[in-house]
């Protein structure tokens, strides 16, 4: 790991972020009605998308960075021609505020090998921060997310981690929190499977609301989804999961799931995945407005999947695309207010929530 460490370049100093929203517009899409043409063209789109993500940038559910970098030792973040689809540059060209990194527990490992690959990529992702320190700032928090967009850093947030990486241990889980865990997925655990939680299972809920954990049912089975949004009092986030009534996926989400999320105001990212959401811009739209109208305004938002395994949609093919998705929301009549609340505000309640919910049982 020491080795692999060493090879980061230290980055140059990045321009901020500033701006503010155009005018809201109160359209709305009716489901099932024909899309509206552009109203003043695709260049103005783009300029209306830019400035909304200077006002209002993307908070980032779900990135594969670490992983890439464990593969690529020499790779300069700072650069912007390191061969992965993440970099500053890009983050800066994407309008990216809040990013999600993923640590990567691969299939083969459970017990103590498990715990050992989460703090290899702990010990990662505070490394990598700190050769990026004029640009990244790790985050435990909604304020110290805001503060870090405020002073034109991208935040980090660590997270989702496989619960395998626990060990079956909530001293394991407090540890990792310590450490700076933020995001823990459930599924994939003898405790949250088809039958629902077993009563470890329900005790780590409980200690992740302790702790400010957020839970991730990305791919969990429905019993133990119902289940921990029943159980949770802080909100639960779904990583990376579509609208299964438009495309067919594991995990993706059925309607009866997604009112549920609603109901309980959780958190469904739609992932800029074309095997979730489609190969074209206007699919991942789709899914975007099936969450928004069927779980709520308040209970969407984006993950990129940049730097893992998944192909993405056509125009979306690294961490820099996001003006072309928000275009895109613009030509279908999102109001401002509402993609301020997909690309930011959203992940901020959800993070609020969790810090709240915390802060309350101590």
């Amino acid at each position: 790991m020491a080795e692999l460490q060493d090879e980061f370049d230290t980055p140059a100093e990045a321009g901020e972020l500033g701006g503010r929203p155009t005018t809201a517009t109160d359209a709305r899409r009716v489901p099932g009605a024909p899309r509206p043409e552009p109203a003043a063209g695709r260049e103005d789109a783009f300029g209306r998308a830019r400035a909304l993500l200077d006002a209002h940038p993307v908070a980032d559910g779900h990135s594969g960075l670490l992983r890439a970098l464990r593969a690529m030792p020499y790779c300069d973040l700072e650069s912007g021609d390191g061969g992965v689809e993440t970099d500053v540059p890009r983050l800066r060209a994407g309008g990216v505020g809040a990013l999600f990194w993923s640590l990567h527990v691969p299939d083969d490992r459970d017990g103590d090998r498990a715990v050992a690959a989460a703090l290899e990529q702990l010990d990662l992702v505070r490394h990598v921060a700190a050769r990026y320190a004029d640009d990244l700032r790790l985050v435990r928090d909604a304020s110290e997310t805001a503060d870090a967009r405020n002073r034109g850093r991208i935040a980090v947030v660590v997270g989702p981690a496989s619960a395998r990486a626990l060990g079956d241990s909530l001293g394991a889980l407090r540890s990792l929190h310590a450490l700076g865990l933020n995001v823990l997925t459930l599924a994939g655990t003898p405790w949250a499977g088809e039958d629902g939680l077993s009563t470890f299972g329900e005790q780590v809920v409980r200690e992740v609301n302790r702790l400010g954990i957020l839970a991730d049912l990305t791919g969990a089975p429905e019993a133990t989804a119902r289940r921990v949004l029943g159980l949770s009092k802080a909100p639960v986030v779904f990583t990376r999961s579509g609208a299964r009534a438009l495309r067919e996926h594991p995990e993706n989400l059925g309607d009866g799931l997604l009112a549920a999320v609603g109901a309980a105001k959780g958190l469904c990212l739609v992932p800029l995945a074309a095997e979730q959401t489609g190969t074209r811009v206007r699919d991942v739209v789709d899914h975007l407005e099936h969450v928004r109208n069927v779980a709520g305004p308040e209970c969407v938002g984006l993950a990129g999947t940049y730097d893992t395994s998944a192909a993405h949609p056509e125009e979306l093919g690294d961490v820099s695309r996001f003006p072309r998705l928000v275009a895109e929301l613009l030509d279908r009549g999102w109001a401002d207010a509402e993609i301020a609340a997909l690309t930011w505000g959203n992940v901020q309640r959800a993070l609020r929530g969790a810090d709240f919910t915390a802060r309350a049982s101590r």
